[in-house]
């Protein structure tokens, strides 16, 4: 009998190890109580449920502790997360770990501790010195599409999207102007993705395909350049995935457009064997050059003959599809000046003296279009926008504008910076 005892205290005692390891770490996020839980979870469903039930406890605890002491500090939605967090642990049957609500329950937690944490600007939340509840694999594909002004085009591919509830559209950017949207698409990646099913591929294809099918590239016309009814698409790793991720999917993405929807398509980046840059691509297929006038481009390719032999896809391209650029490089931002003017030739003058190309700001890539009354943009690709933002641009096309005699508008993003781009993500994926 002392001997069963004392096999039966060892196994308590290497439990309570294993729960107090965990317990006393996520204190310093927030844990203070959560043992006799943490215990009983531990006993019944393993040593690794434990800690997290435990943290999540004692991170609720402390949550609300600061909430008494300050509760201006905490939005009335972080607190709405943080009460229903506390059910959803109040509700975790601790003694029945066969109870079928156990993974759902603590799925929802996952959720909610996530949530919270975006609201309050946590980036990651340390436990033995890893980031193991923020530890999320994320990539996002930015898909640029030659439509604005047609609202039941845009909202099927919408639709089309929705079809995939593990990715999510988190930002859209329309101009009717350049007749051109940009969706930020975001999902989560498993550490070895499968290219035959990924979420955030088949969410894209799937916004590809509804665009090719409600979309005429014959009828197009906008001051943007542009090469196709889907014209760009670029994947950019967030979180703790790497480019060579991003890559396999804008590759198996490519290959699957390629034979499925039989559109030329064309590797660039580090998804391009040979790592060619996207602006060399778009000036051998004439992407800079405006096929109407001198200031728009209007209908599809006038040949169907390509100039580059495509990456995936027929050797010839549809009048009524065009082509499609696909890459993956790590984040760019999209950043334009508006000129006051109508002058094209000054502000073109001017974007080729900001852009690296023409001598100016380095990793700055600029174009002189034609926006709406009266303006004229610098629109700008910002290779490296933590090197050279948005500031430095706009300080450099002033000083240009002013040699040119002309005035300069404030200049704007077109989408989230990467943290707001994980933080929506995390937001529309704790609902």
């Amino acid at each position: 009998m002392d001997s069963a005892e004392d096999i039966f205290d060892s196994s308590l005692n290497l439990e309570e190890t294993h729960y107090q390891g965990g317990y006393k770490e996520g204190f310093n996020h927030g844990i203070t109580t959560g043992k006799e839980e943490g215990k009983e979870v531990g006993l019944k469903t393993g040593f690794e449920t434990g800690e997290e039930l435990g943290f999540y406890k004692g991170c609720v605890d402390v949550w609300n502790s600061a909430i008494q002491v300050d509760p201006t500090q905490f939005s009335a939605r972080i607190k709405k997360n943080i009460k229903q967090m506390q059910e959803l642990i109040q509700k975790y049957p601790v003694m029945d770990p066969e109870n079928e609500s156990v993974q759902e329950i603590m799925e929802a937690l996952r959720l909610k501790f996530r949530a919270i944490c975006a609201g309050l600007d946590l980036k990651q939340v340390e436990r033995g010195g890893e980031a193991k509840m923020l530890n999320k694999m994320l990539a996002c594909g930015k898909v640029y599409i030659s439509e604005s002004r047609n609202r039941a085009a845009l909202e099927s591919i919408e639709r089309a999207a929705k079809l995939f509830p593990e990715a999510a559209i988190v930002s859209k950017f329309i101009d009717v102007a350049y007749n051109r949207v940009g969706y930020t698409i975001v999902s989560r990646l498993t550490p070895k993705p499968s290219q035959d099913s990924c979420p955030l591929k088949d969410t894209v294809f799937a916004i590809v395909k509804s665009a090719l099918e409600t979309i005429d590239f014959e009828l197009h016309s906008g001051t943007h350049p542009r090469l196709g009814v889907v014209d760009h698409i670029c994947f950019h790793p967030l979180a703790h995935t790497s480019l060579d991720q991003a890559a396999l999917i804008a590759k198996s993405l490519a290959a699957d457009i390629g034979s499925k929807l039989e559109v030329p398509t064309f590797l660039y980046g580090a998804a391009n064997e040979m790592g060619r840059l996207l602006d060399s691509i778009r000036r051998e297929l004439g992407y800079f050059k405006p096929n109407s006038g001198s200031i728009l481009w209007s209908g599809g390719p006038k040949s169907g003959s390509l100039p580059l032999k495509p990456d995936a896809g027929p050797a010839q391209a549809s009048p009524a599809k065009g082509v499609i650029l696909i890459g993956a490089t790590h984040w760019v931002a999209n950043y334009n000046v508006p000129v006051l003017s109508t002058d094209i030739a000054a502000v073109r003058r001017i974007a080729s003296k900001v852009s690296e190309r023409g001598g100016g700001l380095p990793s700055v890539q600029a174009m002189g279009l034609a926006h709406s009354d009266g303006v004229t943009e610098v629109a700008c690709n910002l290779l490296e926008p933590s090197e050279v933002g948005g500031d430095r641009v706009q300080v450099e096309v002033e000083r240009l504008a002013k040699e040119e005699g002309l005035l300069v508008g404030e200049g704007y993003f077109t989408d989230l910076t990467p943290d707001q781009i994980i933080e929506r993500y995390m937001k529309l994926s704790s609902h």
